[in-house]
């Protein structure tokens, strides 16, 4: 199959590290149009928190997929995947380039690789009802104690707060579930993607994460957490459980005592994701190109780089 025309760049990488930059600066140089990657820039309503691209970047380069859902909606990857690869279609179509952009790793994955999300449960739903009411009677810590003793290593995948993927995860070991192990997953078809894995010195880096957390916080992060709990919104929102947003609820709940107390476990969250992020980019080598952003390095070497990559 001919993908000459079905480039798709994949602009990776840790937490702050500027990717958002970087695919913005790309875009205008090929005529690309962004498509985003970041599970909580998915959700409406929180921009502050999630740096999302401003208003005038959106203006200047077309994205997509950013604000797009409610906070309290739980989003899949099966979900997701549907979403961005309708996305990418639709912009090659016109003959633009998509470029995707964000630091979410199973989203990542369920571009590039041909991950069938199309399993259903065999009895329609009756023993995910089932289960759905062992939870409520058990409580949580019972149900992933369940899953550890029948599928282990899939408990450890899972953080035992999540029950919601606790019970899919019992159910589809107890059905057999058609979604493959990452391993035996295939490159998707049709596409000439590019991934690139931008990283950086991990003190620089991780400098960037401390100063950027102070610059949301700056420009309104509270008074955006604030608004949302008066449309409604707590911390049992899924979007709201992400880093940045579900310390400042705990500080507003009393559970952390003072402000500056919630913004260091902000910096503290965000570093150990970043290098969470990083060690799941390395599964990729073979097919990444990973660019070391050096101090001082203008945006325009580095997309230079990322033009020149085979």
């Amino acid at each position: 199959m001919n993908t000459s025309n079905k480039t798709v760049y994949i602009i990776a990488g840790p937490t702050a590290v500027g990717k958002s930059v970087i695919a913005h600066y790309l875009a205008r140089r090929i005529d690309g149009e962004i498509v985003n990657c970041d599970s909580i820039q998915l959700y409406k309503y929180l921009d502050i928190g999630s740096a999302k691209p401003t208003e005038e970047e959106m203006k200047i380069v077309p994205h997509h997929l950013y604000g797009v859902i409610d906070p309290k909606e739980s989003m899949t990857v099966a979900k997701y995947q549907k979403m961005a690869l309708e996305t990418i279609d639709e912009i090659l179509s016109r003959g633009k380039t998509p470029i995707l952009c964000g630091g979410t790793g199973l989203y990542i994955n369920s571009v590039l690789y041909d991950m069938d999300f199309a399993a259903s449960p065999a009895d329609g739903g009756k023993r995910r009802k089932e289960l759905e009411e062992m939870a409520e009677k058990m409580g949580k810590e019972y149900m992933y104690e369940f899953l550890s003793a029948i599928d282990p290593k899939s408990a450890e995948r899972i953080h035992p707060n999540n029950t919601r993927k606790v019970i899919r995860a019992i159910e589809a070991y107890e059905f057999g579930s058609n979604v493959k192990d990452l391993n035996r997953c295939t490159l998707r078809e049709g596409y000439n993607f590019k991934l690139f894995g931008i990283t950086m010195d991990r003190e620089w880096l991780y400098d960037r994460i401390n100063r950027r957390v102070l610059k949301l916080v700056k420009a309104g992060l509270l008074d955006e957490i604030k608004k949302l709990r008066e449309m409604g919104y707590d911390e049992t929102a899924p979007a709201l459980k992400g880093i940045g947003y579900k310390e400042f609820f705990a500080y507003y709940n009393g559970e952390i005592p003072e402000l500056k107390d919630a913004v260091m476990t902000v910096m503290k969250d965000t570093r150990h994701y970043a290098k969470r992020q990083l060690t799941w980019l390395k599964r990729y080598e073979g097919i990444i190109h990973w660019i070391e952003i050096q101090r001082n390095e203008s945006v325009g070497t580095v997309i230079d780089e990322i033009l020149r990559a085979e």
